[in-house]
């Protein structure tokens, strides 16, 4: 277990550096108050992740290890719009579509309302 944590652990170092460096160099790139970083790393994020799980369901060029490295550790570093896509497409695969409507309007929606609530504590102390 404490070797699946430090894979973990370090894939989430390495996706951290990777998400500020991807997303400064793309929105230094544009003279806009839109996104464009964040967009490009999420959607990165979810190209990698494709990929990962892909070739691991593929082949055997990944084992379990590097899996659980790149996917919840790298990719969870770099973003974890990856892991929530990724499990939409899941559901999707599945036949889930109410799961899915659910799981995706509820995050959207639940996650503004708790980056609001959040906000309007830090004024309240």
């Amino acid at each position: 277990m404490l070797k699946t944590l430090l894979y973990i652990g370090f894939g989430s170092f390495l996706g951290g550096i990777a998400r500020y460096l991807t997303s400064r160099a793309v929105q230094n790139s544009f003279a806009s108050a839109f996104p464009y970083g964040t967009m490009a790393v999420n959607l990165l994020g979810c190209l990698l992740i494709g990929l990962i799980f892909g070739i691991s369901e593929r082949t055997n060029l990944i084992n379990d290890e590097w899996r659980i490295f790149l996917t919840v550790g790298f990719c969870g570093g770099f973003t974890t719009f990856s892991t929530f896509a990724n499990e939409n497409m899941n559901l999707l695969k599945d036949g889930n579509f109410l799961y899915f409507a659910l799981y995706t309007g509820l995050s959207i929606f639940l996650g503004l309302v708790a980056v609001f609530f959040g906000n309007a504590l830090t004024k309240i102390f």
